[in-house]
């Protein structure tokens, strides 16, 4: 990850400008970024309470990728199946944009379009890619492709594989320097950032600060898993850890056995998320969820650090891969929260009468999505007319989550729930039907 990076002065005092945004990760940043294209005349204010890339953006596993918290079907259910294919082409497209301002904006972030592949490694997961697959081609998506179990295994030399699907829609990044990478280029197009400003309240036309208010005609919240500290969101977004781990550069012979050999990303079908990738320069980073929610939807850097998280992922990697021993041997350990909306959607927006704007719940997808919100957000802010406004996301409000003690007893419950239901998989090959129940029960 690297040393944080030497900050910005913060907000000198009270300011009037045209945008006010708070949070300088991706979803701010990147709005900054069109807006700035769009209109390079406005006054835009990014407030941050650390360093730009702090949170989620700077520390996540460097997909960006065209998944969506909400499933085809899912949103084909709620917003109709032109609505749904309208999404995921806008997705699948936003990863090629991505690439194309890291190119145009000369951000090195080890941007590298390799795809993703997610392997199977029981029956039971092999059923779930077999579906998977079917569902991306009954909306026309052909590209998403079944993969036996020699063309997964040349892929991605895991242990027990017995097929897979491959998607070419996702980049492998480093997304710290991403991140940064862009916060430089939004400060040099004259955007104000003003990092170590933390935002004690939002309001109707201003964001309040220790050190002055700024006042603006549209305010957007751009929080993500850092939400739930703002006064009247407590249960707007539940912050969710993910944990993340990186071995030393390996040598050749190792990545013979490991394969990855186009920078593939790489999941399976477990129902506890895990993901990886192989980084520019050799190491291969690894992450999953598994730690627990805290109380009152609580953020700190102490949670960042679950030592028995950090050696499941170890063990995780030595039986994924036995070249690197039963215990994958690391160099940096490392985490942080997402957001996690209730209905596991979500969304962007801009409510006019107030000048509350919005975007994230991402779930743990906001790379590429947070590009998709920025120009959303521009385009909404400046009054645009274009098919992103029209995108079912808009305007989507989830509900909120339950108060305590019932969101942290429901939340790590699911989460013990979820990794039951993939040793009692592993156990038998059969598909755990309370998966799907926990799934219905958390997102519905």
């Amino acid at each position: 990850m690297g040393p944080p990076p030497e900050l910005r002065p913060p907000l000198p005092g009270s300011v009037s400008c045209d945008v006010a945004i708070v949070g300088a990760g991706f979803t701010g940043l990147w709005t900054a970024y069109y807006l700035s294209l769009l209109d390079p005349s406005l006054r835009v204010v990014v407030l941050e309470s650390a360093y730009a890339g702090f949170g989620a953006s700077g520390r996540n596993g460097g997909w960006c990728s065209a998944l969506l918290p909400s499933s085809l079907p899912a949103l084909a259910r709620r917003h109709g199946r032109s609505a749904a294919i309208a999404f995921q082409q806008a997705m699948n497209a936003t990863v090629d944009e991505v690439g194309r301002v890291c190119a145009a904006e000369n951000i090195a972030c080890d941007f590298h379009k390799g795809g993703t592949v997610s392997v199977a490694r029981s029956p039971a997961q092999l059923s779930r890619a077999s579906a998977t697959v079917s569902s991306y081609a009954s909306f026309g998506f052909d590209e998403v492709s079944l993969l036996s179990a020699g063309d997964a295994s040349s892929r991605l030399g895991a242990t027990s594989v017995l097929g897979g699907v491959f998607t070419p829609h996702c980049a492998a990044i480093q997304p710290a320097a991403l991140v940064r990478g862009l916060a430089s280029v939004v400060a040099a197009r004259g955007v104000s950032l003003y990092e170590g400003t933390p935002v004690t309240s939002l309001r109707p036309g201003a964001a309040v600060t220790p050190f002055g208010t700024v006042r603006a005609e549209v305010v957007v919240r751009a929080t993500e898993g850092y939400t739930a500290g703002l006064p009247g969101y407590r249960r707007a977004v539940a912050p969710v850890y993910s944990l993340m781990v990186a071995t030393p550069p390996l040598p050749e012979s190792t990545w013979d056995a490991i394969g990855l050999a186009d920078r593939e990303t790489f999941t399976d079908f477990r129902h506890l998320i895990i993901y990886g990738q192989r980084t520019a320069d050799g190491r291969l980073a690894f992450g999953g969820r598994g730690a627990p929610y805290h109380f009152g939807s609580s953020v700190s850097p102490s949670f960042d650090r679950e030592p028995s998280v950090f050696t499941a992922l170890r063990e995780t990697l030595g039986a994924l891969f036995p070249v690197l021993g039963p215990v994958a041997e690391i160099s940096h350990a490392w985490g942080g929260p997402l957001g996690v909306t209730r209905d596991w959607t979500a969304s962007v927006g801009l409510d006019r009468a107030s000048g509350l704007a919005w975007a994230g719940g991402y779930v743990g997808d906001g790379v590429g999505t947070s590009n998709l919100a920025g120009r959303t957000l521009a385009d909404l802010i400046l009054g645009v007319s274009s098919d992103l406004v029209e995108l079912p996301w808009v305007g989507h409000r989830s509900r909120s989550w339950e108060p305590e003690p019932l969101r942290w007893l429901g939340i790590n419950a699911a989460l013990r729930a979820t990794a039951s239901a993939d040793a009692a998989e592993a156990r038998t090959g059969r598909a755990a039907r309370r998966a799907d129940l926990i799934h219905r029960l958390v997102s519905g």
